[in-house]
């Protein structure tokens, strides 16, 4: 029996293949649109089964999107907490067609019920091999076929892996906290620390499965492993990997209580585990061999992740772990820290700068261990403090630990610097690096200081001449206009990430822009990540709303020819009716943030809410060049306010270290 569910006007947006606009003129100019049955008086939801029935009366001959009626069509077969199971099985019977493509044509002529009796064998022992053969039921009822058999029609269209990954996306959409995932940059730059030319890797906490499924693209025929204690996330994850490639197993369970690959040996893990994890196994695996190093305290579950992690390395094997920075001073964890140190498993701790890692109120650490082979102890430890360099981060610590591994002795001050062990092993054992990191005497030169003066002294003039003047007004509130309204009348397109059509392809190399790089004011850093999307191509002068942050920021964009990022809106306004300055500034007014959506110290930017006012040209103009330099009195703001703090650190090290003095 099928069950009715909700959806919101977005989900009626996609079912028509048409903007939200049309369906808020809908709402408004059809007395018999479906009344809404939940939600919110500003984000109301339907009924499906009415805006079912209201959609195919009004389609005028329209074709309706068959993927997105699909994906509500999965939503009445089963409830939502067993939502991600079914779209896991059929992930698996999309790995048969995959493979079985002939088989599946001469099967699927049959009846449903012949369908049933037969597919469960034969998609299990195609994924034996791959997914497991655990990855889909033993038996299927007759009234789930009329289901396959439309996920088979899709995935002719737009494929397998496409197929899968439209309804893994969707899925995520609907449970954003389902599975976290390691945000791409990090990805990208624990794998350009392991290195070129594995062929084997682990991830014992695979979560989503994004460091696998980028170390399958830099090494493709690499045998991946993985293990997440979220049932459900292994299973996706198996089934995404198994669509691209053969040699993955990803098993479900608790790593460290209940290892999937015990006696396994890899060339690399990579792993992101869980931090602060108090109830990790202490009492059931004090005796466990993985303890090389020493039994971890109750209180330090990091400290067992890096011993599991050595535990699987071949000799001369390399695991990079994300760690929080209290691991590296813990008094609880000092003799662990120091038996890594001694016996050569330790041979870099790198500090990220804060935000490199969202929703984490510290700089993160990465550690890189390897596995000793036969051979002396390594006389020196590499310290990275990537902290003072956010904009280029990944580039400054791959940089200095390629140097260190070709055995040259670093000490870029305030940066980097080969540490040697017998400095490391005090009593504390303390490797937070910015401990060990020098001083430049040219960073404590008078001449730099006098430098940093001067420089603060011509940005606190921009800032005085960077405020726009304006002139007192009567009380006069101006008409505001609801945008999606600016949208139905042609002055602006909003666009949004959204699954790609089939044929749809981003440009080769083309960066994506992230929600940090809107934030921090910078050009497009990201690589594609999201297979599956629809590619939205940047043009300078676009408007770019982050949809979650903690104050609301618009940016007019200068450059273009970048990949929209995830969790971003995009308004593309026509510069001959629309300022593109006047939008942004209003966008983040105080006006309209009471439209969004508070949550405890940060807000859901829903643009859509938005409302401006419409101004003839020539006066958007003079707002835009107002909202311009405020923009630029902002910019010079921060630029101050972070020299201020270099100068002032520069000074108290001048003097300290005698290389200035105070005035007589």
């Amino acid at each position: 029996m099928r069950r009715d569910v909700h959806v919101t006007a977005a989900d009626i947006a996609r079912l028509a293949g048409v903007g939200r606009a049309a369906v808020s003129n809908w709402r408004r100019r059809h007395d018999d649109f479906p009344e809404p049955v939940g939600g919110t008086s500003t984000s109301p939801a339907f009924s499906l089964a009415e805006i079912r029935d209201w959609l195919r009366g009004h389609a005028e001959g329209r074709d309706l999107p068959p993927d997105e009626w699909l994906w509500q069509d999965l939503r009445t077969t089963v409830d939502d907490d067993d939502l991600a199971d079914l779209i896991a099985d059929l992930g698996a019977f999309l790995v048969y067609v995959q493979h079985e493509a002939d088989d599946w044509d001469g099967l699927s002529a049959g009846t449903d019920e012949e369908v049933a009796r037969e597919l469960p064998a034969r998609v299990r022992a195609t994924c034996e091999k791959t997914a497991g053969a655990e990855a889909f039921p033993e038996t299927v009822p007759a009234t789930r076929v009329p289901l396959v058999r439309s996920i088979a029609r899709l995935a002719a269209e737009r494929g397998a892996r496409g197929t899968f990954e439209f309804l893994r996306e969707r899925y995520f959409e609907v449970h954003t906290r389902r599975v976290y995932s390691t945000p791409a940059e990090i990805v990208t730059l624990t794998l350009d620390l392991v290195g070129e030319g594995f062929g084997s890797v682990l991830d014992p906490a695979c979560g989503s499965g994004r460091i696998l499924g980028r170390a399958l693209e830099r090494s493709p025929g690499a045998r991946l492993l993985g293990q997440d204690i979220d049932r459900v996330a292994a299973r996706l994850t198996a089934v995404r990997l198994a669509l691209r490639c053969d040699n993955a197993r990803i098993r479900p369970g608790d790593s460290l209580r209940a290892d999937a690959f015990p006696g396994e040996l890899v060339d690399a893990v990579v792993c992101n585990p869980p931090f602060n994890d108090r109830n990790w196994g202490y009492e059931e695996l004090t005796a466990d061999p993985r303890w090389e190093y020493g039994l971890p305290p109750r209180v330090e579950p990091e400290l067992a992740w890096v011993q599991h992690a050595l535990a699987h390395l071949t000799p001369g094997g390399v695991a990079v772990l994300l760690m929080p920075p209290a691991v590296a001073s813990r008094r609880s964890g000092r003799r662990i820290r120091s038996q890594l140190l001694r016996r050569g498993a330790l041979r870099a701790v790198i500090t990220l700068p804060q935000g490199a890692v969202p929703n984490v109120a510290v700089g993160l650490t990465l550690w890189i261990l390897c596995q000793p082979a036969e051979g002396g102890t390594p006389s020196h430890v590499l310290m990275v403090d990537t902290s003072g360099r956010p904009d280029d981060y990944a580039g400054v610590a791959v940089a200095a630990w390629r140097e260190f591994g070709e055995g040259r002795e670093l000490d870029e001050p305030g940066v980097s610097r080969s540490v040697p062990l017998v400095d490391l092993l005090d009593e504390d054992v303390d490797l937070t690096p910015a401990r060990y990191l020098s001083t430049a005497a040219d960073d404590l030169s008078p001449e730099r200081i006098a430098g940093a003066r001067s420089r603060l002294a011509e940005l606190f003039g921009a800032i005085a001449g960077s405020m726009p003047s304006v002139a007192a007004s009567p009380p006069d509130e101006l008409a505001l206009v609801p945008l999606p309204e600016l949208v139905r009348r042609g002055m602006l397109v909003l666009e949004q990430q959204t699954p790609a059509r089939p044929g749809e392809e981003p440009p080769r190399g083309a960066p994506v822009l992230t929600v940090e790089d809107v934030l921090e004011d910078r050009t497009a850093t990201g690589t594609p990540e999201h297979a599956g999307a629809r590619p939205i191509v940047t043009r300078p002068g676009d408007v770019v709303v982050p949809q979650v942050v903690t104050a609301p920021v618009a940016r007019v964009l200068t450059k273009g020819d970048a990949l929209l990022g995830p969790y971003l809106s995009l308004l593309r306004p026509d510069p001959e009716v629309l300022d593109p300055d006047f939008l942004a500034g209003f966008l983040c007014a105080s006006v309209n943030v009471r439209h969004y959506t508070s949550m405890s110290s940060r807000y859901r930017v829903d643009v859509r809410r938005a409302e401006l006012p419409l101004l003839p040209m020539e006066e958007q103009r003079r707002y835009g060049e107002a909202f311009r330099r405020l923009a630029d009195f902002r910019s010079a703001l921060r630029e101050a306010a972070a020299l201020g703090e270099d100068l002032a650190r520069l000074v108290a090290d001048g003097l300290t270290h005698g290389a200035v003095r105070p005035h007589e």
